[in-house]
């Protein structure tokens, strides 16, 4: 059974990862618990995930909220009836496009089930993820993090994520990636909590 996280233990390790790290602890004592991001396991989802690459969140909600409008409801059979004009009037790149076409394929031939990730470690849950076009390590991770609650994931890709921590720990800008994670292993088992702390303390404090 894959250890997860939950609302009955998410501020207790917060406080655990607090107490061993001042930085973390400054943040919640300036802001506060962060919320418990989380999401279902579904198509729908992934496909979110994968318009939220290498753009803000707020593109990628209106991309979503106007596929929603076309087609009622995100499913694997309803984005295969779509054409590419009609992906690219939903604010769909053709390249994002192809990446979720790809993935509706994938479900309906069975090559992927959601459902079954449920049941594997993080290791395996990436392999399968990564093993499709358009999908890699920071789309697995988010995956991991906001839908199966995987505990102990930094996703080293994630700039939000990252500079928030540069910024906590007042490092440099040009502070390396191999700095970045030796950092994060410091908060194993919990560096998906610890990773919340960072984007709760870069949402909340004023941009620099």
């Amino acid at each position: 059974m894959i250890n997860k996280f939950a609302h009955s233990n998410y501020h207790t390790i917060c406080d655990e990862l607090a107490s061993a790290d001042p930085e973390l602890a400054e943040i919640i004592n300036s802001h506060g618990y962060p919320p418990l991001w989380s999401r279902p396991n579904t198509f729908e989802t992934l496909v979110h995930i994968i318009l939220e690459q290498q753009v803000s969140l707020a593109s990628a909600l209106s991309a979503l909220n106007k596929l929603k409008e076309h087609v009622q409801e995100i499913t694997p059979a309803r984005i295969l009836l779509l054409t590419d004009e009609e992906m690219k009037a939903c604010y769909c790149s053709r390249q994002k496009t192809s990446y979720i076409k790809y993935l509706a394929e994938a479900i309906i031939s069975g090559q992927l089930s959601l459902t079954e990730l449920e049941q594997l470690s993080g290791e395996e849950v990436r392999a399968k993820l990564v093993a499709l076009k358009g999908i890699g390590n920071w789309t697995a991770d988010v995956y991991l993090m906001f839908v199966l609650q995987h505990p102990d994931i930094f996703p080293a890709g994630d700039l939000a994520a990252v500079n928030a921590l540069k910024r906590v720990k007042n490092f440099p800008a040009d502070t390396t990636k191999e700095q970045i994670l030796q950092i994060a292993e410091t908060w194993q088992p919990y560096r998906t909590i610890a990773t919340m702390l960072l984007w709760h303390f870069y949402l909340s404090s004023p941009k620099r």
